[in-house]
């Protein structure tokens, strides 16, 4: 089968917005008075991405409290059609593809055999024999040498001789532009007019999570989904390619006027963190090719046990039968600590995952800590924030075995140290303080009513 995913680039990719993100820059040096300096960029999944702009990285994560527009066009596109394109897709997938409705959207995952994350991805059912996958940066990729697959690949590798599938990658026709926050609703019909906001089968309604709606404006078509991808209000636009760069600076123009901001992934990494009980997984973070996705926290979302088959499924099984009491945790703590052992009353129980400082902590939470760092206390303190995985489940269980994560109204907190560790992990030097937070970080407003922000 000829393969759909790209050859491994020489150099890094650019996004189709790659160089109006430098007028934003220019932009916001005039604005905020501030000398003009390039953007700070890293390779993310083989695309020179911004990690911030020439606002901090603690500044753009702020900015969720208002209104924050990402630049996702890194993330890829694949469609999937033919008559037999819901049965590949249900066979592969773990989720329920037969039962979706046009229109509507679910989050997913692509398994190896043995049970293991390769992607996480969004799948839409554009129609009843027609699908979109959002997939992740560099999963677009195949190439042998280095043991890349591309999704697309990995997923018509199941299909069957004689069923009528064909799936083309169409990322180069759409710009993913995402706007997340209490204000986006405003951004959004201001630019587009409330009825792309509309439910599409109960127009006099708003969009229910994970739907998505097809529009033409000024002759163009567009696809605007409501996924949550910082876990807030918020949607998901894709902009046709020749519309990209006059699409970004009106919304980038507005989120100034509304007191938001454009944030790289560094904000953005946060922002997915700290929403939530659990945040949101990081693919190539909390996702990999060694730990399966049992007892992550969307295990129950991405994953439908109830299927007689998927790929993976019988590894999966299996471990839930075995009783596996491992999880996926978010902790507080008084700084990074990335690559640290998480250490209770000094056993060890498990990796830290992601870390990173956060603006965004509740006071009260900082102060949990016990930390005598000056960052962390007061008013404006900081702290970092991160996820990890754990061997064994730190919380107590109620009678039916549900984790118990709430103490009347607080999160159960479990006190934690983070240590750095030598080759045979023991660990060394001195230990940065933190804790397990059932509740979170911030909560996550994603699925809330849409009638909390239509007015504001």
């Amino acid at each position: 089968m000829k393969k759909i995913g790209f050859d491994f680039p020489e150099f890094p990719r650019k996004t189709a917005l790659y160089e109006v993100e430098d007028w934003y820059q220019r932009l916001l040096a005039e604005r905020l008075q501030r000398e003009y300096q390039p953007i700070k960029r890293s390779n993310f999944g083989q695309y020179d991405m911004a990690v911030n702009y020439l606002t901090s990285v603690l500044e753009e994560a702020r900015a969720i409290e208002r209104v924050a527009v990402f630049n996702i066009d890194h993330m890829a596109q694949i469609k999937i059609t033919g008559s037999d394109a819901v049965n590949l897709l249900h066979r592969v997938l773990p989720a329920d593809v037969v039962s979706m409705k046009v229109g509507q959207c679910k989050y997913t995952l692509l398994l190896t055999e043995q049970g293991t994350v390769l992607d996480d991805l969004i799948i839409m059912r554009k129609a009843e024999d027609k699908f979109m996958l959002v997939i992740n940066a560099g999963h677009d990729i195949t190439d042998q040498d280095k043991g890349m697959i591309a999704d697309v690949d990995h997923i018509m590798h199941y299909r069957k001789n004689g069923e009528e599938v064909s799936a083309a990658d169409i990322s180069a026709e759409l710009v993913k532009i995402d706007v997340q926050g209490p204000l986006s609703y405003k951004l959004i019909s201001g630019l587009f007019g409330r009825d792309v906001l509309r439910n599409r089968n109960k127009p006099e309604k708003n969009m229910n999570f994970f739907t998505f709606n097809e529009f033409d404006h000024h002759g163009k078509h567009y696809i605007i989904s409501r996924t949550g991808y910082t876990n807030r209000w918020g949607w998901e636009l894709y902009v046709p390619v020749t519309l990209a760069t006059e699409v970004f600076k009106i919304i980038a123009l507005s989120a100034l006027e509304l007191g938001g901001l454009c944030v790289g992934l560094g904000g953005r990494d946060e922002n997915r963190i700290s929403a939530g009980n659990f945040g949101l997984p990081l693919n190539g973070s909390e996702y990999d090719r060694e730990h399966t996705p049992v007892n992550c926290p969307l295990f129950t979302a991405a994953v439908d046990m109830g299927k007689e088959y998927f790929v993976g499924r019988e590894v999966l099984q299996n471990e839930i039968k075995a009783g596996s009491t491992k999880r996926m945790v978010l902790f507080i703590s008084e700084g990074i600590v990335s690559g640290r052992g998480i250490y209770k009353e000094g056993e060890r129980i498990g990796t830290v995952t992601s870390s990173i400082n956060s603006p965004n902590v509740p006071r009260e939470k900082r102060e949990f800590i016990g930390s005598d760092r000056k960052n962390v206390q007061g008013e404006n303190g900081t702290a970092a924030i991160g996820l990890g995985w754990v061997g064994k489940n730190p919380f107590p269980v109620d009678d039916q075995g549900e984790d118990i994560l709430m103490m009347g109204e607080r999160g159960v907190r479990i006190r934690v140290e983070f240590y750095r560790e030598d080759e045979s992990r023991q660990p060394i030097g001195k230990p940065i303080r933190g804790f397990i937070s059932g509740d979170g970080v911030t909560p996550a407003t994603a699925p809330r009513p849409l009638k909390y922000i239509e007015e504001l």
